[in-house]
């Protein structure tokens, strides 16, 4: 270890690069101290003015987890799904390229996250983050402190997830009623996220990131690392072939090598 660095910092990154979503979970239970450990992480996440909007609802009844995963499919999921036919094949989410290879579309629409163990689905309350400052309630302007504290609150999560020898994975919402309906979440509230946690059933696939010298700016913005329309559209073909593979190792694992 350089002088550069602390044993601190080796350890964060070392879970930073560790984690890695998981589609494919084993059932085996998790113990419930665990689940305490990663909502405790979670609870100390930033916020505007310290407003802590986050709540928290652990799922482990089969039957609710099954009633949300049915939901996931037959809304959001189908909603995703025709906004996706907007792009070019090659460029829409590897998910949606993936539709006819059974042993991934068997993991995805199947069972899927519902026989994770445990799901920890977070909640937003706006009217707590008032607490914070007006200009951060300027939504027109695509800034909000609530979502912001929301992925602070999930990011903290999945990390001590993953401190704890856990996998998780990232499940948006995109149309929130039925999930609220399902768990009797006040039409107030925002449902922002679902996190199943469970020991991880394929082994996870090594991350794919941008180099520092790609995104870093010294003192000003340089122009020449401004990406062109043309350019963005080329980084999106690139980041599909990096990807295609560690998103379909996610669901079914890694593919063997063939024997002679």
């Amino acid at each position: 270890m350089g002088a550069d660095t602390t044993p601190g910092y080796e350890l964060l990154y070392d879970i930073i690069r560790r984690r890695s979503s998981i589609r494919k979970l084993k059932p085996d239970p998790i113990p419930e101290e665990y689940i305490g450990k990663i909502l405790e992480a979670g609870r100390w996440a930033m916020s505007g003015a310290n407003s802590q909007p986050w709540e928290y609802i652990v799922v482990k009844d089969p039957q609710v987890k099954k009633d949300l995963f049915r939901a996931y499919n037959e809304v959001n999921a189908e909603f995703i799904y025709w906004m996706e036919q907007q792009r070019v094949f090659e460029l829409r989410h590897p998910a949606y390229q993936m539709t006819a290879e059974k042993a991934v579309e068997q993991q995805r629409r199947g069972a899927g996250w519902s026989e994770a163990p445990a799901l920890i689905v977070v909640v937003g309350d706006g009217r707590r983050q008032w607490g914070t400052v007006q200009g951060a309630h300027t939504f027109g302007r695509e800034q909000s402190h609530l979502t912001d504290g929301l992925a602070n609150t999930c990011t903290l999560m999945h990390l001590a997830a993953a401190s704890l020898g856990l996998a998780t994975q990232w499940v948006t919402i995109h149309i929130q009623e039925p999930f609220k309906k399902v768990l009797g979440v006040p039409d107030l509230m925002m449902l922002y996220l679902i996190i199943p946690i469970g020991y991880p059933a394929v082994q996870p696939s090594e991350g794919v990131g941008m180099l520092l010298e790609e995104i870093v700016h010294h003192d000003h913005y340089d122009d020449a690392k401004f990406m062109s329309n043309e350019r963005v559209v080329q980084y999106l073909y690139e980041l599909r072939g990096k990807t295609m593979q560690s998103y379909r190792q996610s669901y079914i694992g890694k593919e063997e090598p063939k024997k002679n």
